[in-house]
């Protein structure tokens, strides 16, 4: 004979395990709730259906704060050009940034070209006129190189 242990059987050894305790409570299940869907639908007002209008709140600095930033100020496009200008004028524009750094302003050229076309802009068509034919034209492009 065999000295091995015949094991028991194996729906002896399942049976051999407690079983988990069962509560004779009886639990409710929940129904699983659904957010119902929401279709967005255009809602034309009538003056029937139109709803009075309220008075308006006081204003303070904090919400004259918030109406400020929700107003965002685009930047204006800007757009880069090259031009030909004579070396006597440019003179006078470096001489007049000098002038804006002695009276506590700093120019840049592009500064004080763009207050020379507000300036034009808001003259007159006789001074306008007069202005522009002071200035001589040149040729425009860029300047030969002569060596």
């Amino acid at each position: 004979m065999s000295t091995l242990k015949k094991s028991a059987p194996l729906s002896a050894k399942v049976a051999s395990k407690p079983a988990a305790p069962v509560s004779t409570k009886r639990v409710a299940s929940k129904p699983l709730l659904k957010k119902p869907v929401v279709t967005p639908t255009k809602r034309v007002l009538t003056p029937a259906t139109a709803k009075p209008v309220q008075a308006a709140k006081p204003t303070t600095k904090a919400s004259l704060a918030k109406a400020v930033k929700v107003e965002k100020v685009k930047k204006p496009k800007l757009i880069r050009d090259s031009f030909t200008i004579p070396k006597a004028e440019y003179v006078v524009i470096e001489a007049l940034k000098e002038r804006a750094g002695k009276l506590s302003r700093a120019a840049k050229k592009s500064e004080l070209l763009r207050a020379g076309i507000k300036a034009l802009a808001a003259m007159s068509d006789a001074a306008f006129l007069s202005a522009l034919t002071a200035v001589p034209t040149i040729k425009t492009g860029r300047p030969s190189t002569a060596v």
